[in-house]
């Protein structure tokens, strides 16, 4: 009996050693979460299109997981201090950042990297992508990229453009794409693309290079105009806007990608449970009007893909970094 008890009491305590060891949850961990409210960390102001996509899917998740899913902006130092932030959060699932371009560029744009997404932070799920467009206040003498062109090399540096912050994907596509056409444009870096284009259509700046999202009801509204689309295809928004590529300067495609990330420690069974929520998320009518509506493209996929593509991404910037020479302003 006693031999019986001891061989019981040591298989016992390795398959709870091979629990603690694995990281499954003890008590149904990935079942019962979440108890409390979930904050959304998002690195740029309120209004924004990364903030949009981040209230947009969180609602759809809070109404299938019965708990509250609150965004908090922390805009500031290209996202940095958002990114930051959830970093040294808790890793117990409550508290997510909603990633986007900037994650990758500015480990490469800022020395040392104030970071590593790849070593610092988990990938839960990736949601969708927004093509970047080029757009101009609506009384600028030019209406197409060439006429701009034009007009930047009569004048070296007297055309500002706008953007929702320094080494975001529209302020790094810009700079390679006036590369290539031998113009010097002067960068407006400002904290989200609400004030970007708000200065823009004010008349403080003469374009604005933003994501679709964010300019589709100003150019309804007439207040800025499209002078090309940074896809690969044109958009079905804006039908009637070229794409970089039928302007002349193939190879510049740009869209800016949006994505759920974790502090590096949160325990699988949470990561797992997030990514299927999320999942579910983008099948729902609501979530994919809302994008498609604007241009989007809703992107399903593993926390693998998205991991990938991070990685695809950090090694990509590095280059235009490095080829353009952009620094932090």
């Amino acid at each position: 009996m006693i031999n019986i008890f001891l061989r019981r009491a040591y298989y016992l305590g390795v398959s709870l050693a091979f629990v603690v060891a694995t990281g499954l949850p003890l008590q149904g961990m990935a079942q019962t979460y979440p108890v409390k409210p979930v904050k959304i960390v998002v690195g740029y102001a309120a209004g924004g299109a990364v903030d949009i996509v981040a209230r947009t899917v969180s609602q759809s998740m809070a109404a299938s997981l019965g708990q509250a899913f609150v965004v908090e902006n922390k805009p500031g130092a290209g996202t940095n201090i958002a990114v930051k932030s959830v970093i040294d959060a808790p890793a117990d699932g409550y508290t997510l950042l909603m990633a986007a371009n900037a994650l990758a560029a500015n480990m490469a744009l800022y020395q040392p990297a104030p970071f590593d997404a790849e070593r610092d932070l988990v990938p839960v799920s990736l949601i969708g992508r927004v093509p970047v467009v080029i757009a101009a206040n609506s009384s600028v003498p030019y209406s197409t990229v060439a006429k701009m062109i034009e007009s930047a090399k009569a004048k070296p540096g007297s055309i500002a453009y706008a953007t929702p912050g320094n080494g975001s994907t529209p302020h790094m596509a810009t700079e390679l794409f006036a590369h290539a056409a031998g113009i010097s444009l002067q960068h407006i870096p400002y904290r989200g693309g609400v004030q970007a284009i708000t200065d823009t259509i004010g008349g403080q700046v003469p374009l604005v290079a933003i994501n679709a999202l964010e300019a589709l009801p100003h150019v309804k509204s007439g207040k800025l105009k499209v002078l090309a689309v940074l896809s690969a295809n044109r958009t079905s928004i804006f039908p009637d806007a070229p794409t970089i590529a039928e302007s002349g300067f193939p190879g510049f495609e740009a869209s800016v990608w949006y994505g759920f990330v974790a502090p590096a420690a949160t325990p699988k069974a949470i990561v797992v449970r997030l990514h299927a929520e999320v999942q579910k998320a983008l099948q729902t009518r609501e979530v994919r009007e809302r994008m498609t509506a604007v241009g989007g493209e809703v992107t399903p996929g593993s926390t693998d893909q998205f991991a990938a593509l991070i990685h695809s991404e950090r090694l990509r910037y590095e280059k235009v970094v490095r080829d353009a020479g952009i620094k932090p302003d």
